[in-house]
């Protein structure tokens, strides 16, 4: 049973915002805390992910469990499976398949999003809201660390160059 009127329901959907939502602010403090610089909502890379790491060459995307259908699976004709609903994730009854629709779609485009950012030598790394809920925050958020580190190190590796081996030229060498 439908509690809130068409017009109510638009007005909440409608005051949701893609930007500086809390989950992107949790992340965001976390990495300016740590000594991580970033820029937001890159327009030039495709998707316009929420935080461009430049100097690591990474993109993090960070995605609310609902809007991105966070451990839902579909069947091939595009409605959910029985169980598909999360503990993140529950699809409304009603309207069931304009929402199963709409999530869908946003899979589709985060997938196409990752596969052109890796096309262009980028990394992408997605976060998802219920990974930061306080009893695994700090777990995620120190996996996001070692993650960027690691991306560092392999980007920025020394290449061992060794000399060949050449006929010696000094005449005492000849001897021994």
């Amino acid at each position: 049973m439908e509690r809130l009127t068409s017009q109510q329901r638009h007005a909440n959907m409608a005051a949701i915002h893609g930007k500086d939502t809390k989950p992107e602010i949790v992340v965001r403090k976390w990495l300016w805390g740590h000594g991580y610089r970033y820029r937001l909502n890159y327009t030039r890379l495709p998707g316009k992910p929420d935080i461009v790491m430049r100097k690591y060459r990474t993109c993090i995307f960070v995605n609310g469990c609902f809007w991105h259908g966070h451990h839902v699976d579909f069947q091939k004709d595009d409605l959910p499976v029985a169980n598909s609903n999360s503990a993140c994730c529950k699809i409304p009854k009603t309207n069931r398949e304009f929402w199963v629709n709409k999530i869908r779609r946003n899979q589709q485009r985060d997938l196409d999003v990752q596969q052109k950012l890796a096309s262009m030598g980028w990394h992408s790394i997605t976060i998802w809201e219920c990974e930061l809920k306080p009893s695994a925050r700090e777990s995620t958020l120190r996996s996001l660390a070692f993650t960027l580190n690691k991306i560092f190190l392999q980007d920025h590796r020394v290449m061992r160059y060794e000399m060949p081996e050449e006929e010696s030229m000094m005449a005492a060498e000849d001897s021994f």
